[in-house]
């Protein structure tokens, strides 16, 4: 999903098909290292695409997917290539039900993680070209879960997406149950 989101997102705001294709690889990879360490799994993930795919690409397609896959989940993110912009936003919007694996009810209720993405009934971006904005716009269950615990977990998440979108020369907008936050 969050590849199909990014090459979307690319082609929408105009990237090169070339910038749309690492766009794409690098938002399929972004989370490959996940099983080494969740908190550095960004890095480590840059890591090991470099030793995987180092002679599969040119020095300066590998550099950029690598920067895409590291600044994916920084705090302080420095962003120098389009590619990198597209990756965080279609990482960081990625909320909806399937990303849930439990079964069990209860267990769903325990983990705010899981209530939110569970809650979750429809998760799309919107790309306005003439006003050059992003728009995720977000279908949540109310009844399942209330929307201060959407913001609890996705308010880092948002700003990245703002300071994605902005590198972009887009504004990113946000709309939940047909309510703007612009």
């Amino acid at each position: 999903l969050v590849s199909d989101r990014a090459l979307s997102i690319a082609k929408e705001v105009g990237l090169s098909k070339k910038n749309q294709e690492l766009a794409a690889i690098a938002s399929y990879c972004h989370d490959m290292a996940n099983f080494l360490s969740r908190k550095y799994h960004n890095h480590l993930g840059s890591m090991l695409f470099h030793q995987i795919f180092a002679n599969d690409f040119t020095p300066s397609d590998l550099s950029v997917i690598i920067q895409a896959i590291s600044f994916h989940d920084r705090s302080k993110m420095i962003l120098s290539h389009p590619v990198s912009a597209i990756v965080i936003i279609a990482d960081k919007s990625d909320v909806r039900r399937s990303r849930v694996t439990e079964r069990k009810m209860q267990k769903i209720r325990s983990d705010i993680h899981d209530r939110v993405n569970y809650a979750t009934k429809g998760s799309r971006i919107k790309i306005n070209k003439a006003k050059k904005t992003v728009t995720l716009i977000l279908k949540i269950d109310t009844n399942f879960v209330p929307i201060i615990e959407y913001f609890e977990i996705f308010t880092d998440r948002m700003v990245y997406c703002r300071k994605a979108a902005n590198f972009l020369n887009y504004k990113f907008g946000l709309v939940i149950n047909n309510f703007k936050l612009l």
